[in-house]
């Protein structure tokens, strides 16, 4: 079985996150005496309105347009080429400035998005810009954003009910009011932890299928071109939201290394290599 060990990692992470949202549906049955069956459907819209409206977002906040074939046919090319041979249909390819090199995905298999800047396509060769197509394809093979956005829904909806219970239990409005919104963020940011665990497993996992694609080499080098077009991270026009789909995420100290979307790209640097 490919990636036997991270799956093993993913499958922990995300049981924890599973146990989270359990703990959180029982104690809404019981604060608002609503059949499970309720609770499960709310869950399903609210994720499923997170999802369309989190796309959207995402696209719009870097003024993504489409890339036009005539202009960027090579790009085209390789994309229709690295679908067919990864088992999906051809995503939908945009191009936008985002003041630095980089590029994310959005979207499921059969409905996805790639969106790169144009400050990547003039930075890399082709051969690098094929490595990290190959890398936002298998995220979308893979499902990677549905699943990230099924955690950062857990993660909302934990933090919800940790709210209304401090509201519902305590006896001054203004003083509850205050202490719910403490304690929904301190509970979102504990559960976002395993959230953040499984992207970073998921990013080795498409470095490992695009390199199977098209070889390690062009992906490491694009990470290395890459990592030293973000030493301008202040000029870049991605947001933090979407900046935890790119293919590198802002640098980080020791502390916020728990809530990293990515892990160091010297380790994936590395792993492409060997």
């Amino acid at each position: 079985m490919r990636h036997l060990g991270l799956k093993a990692r993913m499958a922990i992470a995300g049981s924890i996150l599973f146990a989270f949202y359990a703990v959180a549906a029982v104690v809404a049955m019981g604060m608002f005496d609503a059949p499970l069956a309720l609770v499960l459907a709310g869950s399903v819209v609210f994720v499923g309105v997170q999802y369309k409206v989190g796309k959207w977002m995402a696209i719009r906040s870097v003024g993504a347009e489409d890339m036009p074939e005539d202009q960027y046919r090579e790009i085209h090319r390789r994309v229709d080429r690295l679908s067919e041979d990864m088992g999906i249909e051809k995503p939908r390819l945009m191009v936008a400035r985002m003041g630095v090199p980089n590029a994310f995905a959005v979207g499921r298999k059969g409905a996805g998005t790639v969106v790169v800047s144009q400050e990547l396509l003039a930075t890399l060769t082709a051969d690098e810009v094929e490595g990290v197509l190959a890398h936002e394809l298998a995220h979308v093979r893979n499902r990677d954003v549905v699943m990230m956005v099924l955690g950062q829904g857990v993660a909302s909806i934990v933090a919800i009910v940790a709210q209304w219970i401090v509201l519902l239990t305590g006896d001054n409005e203004i003083v509850d009011f205050f202490l719910a919104i403490v304690v929904g963020q301190i509970v979102q940011m504990l559960v976002m932890v395993f959230v953040m665990a499984i992207s970073r497993y998921r990013e080795y996992v498409a470095d490992a299928d695009a390199a199977a694609e098209v070889g390690g080499e062009p992906l490491a080098s694009a990470l290395e071109k890459i990592s030293r077009g973000n030493e301008r991270a202040s000029e870049s026009a991605v947001d933090e939201n979407v900046s935890a789909l790119c293919i590198f995420g802002q640098e980080r100290g020791l502390i916020a290394t728990l809530f990293a979307s990515h892990p160091p790209v010297e380790k994936r640097i590395e792993r492409l290599r060997n």
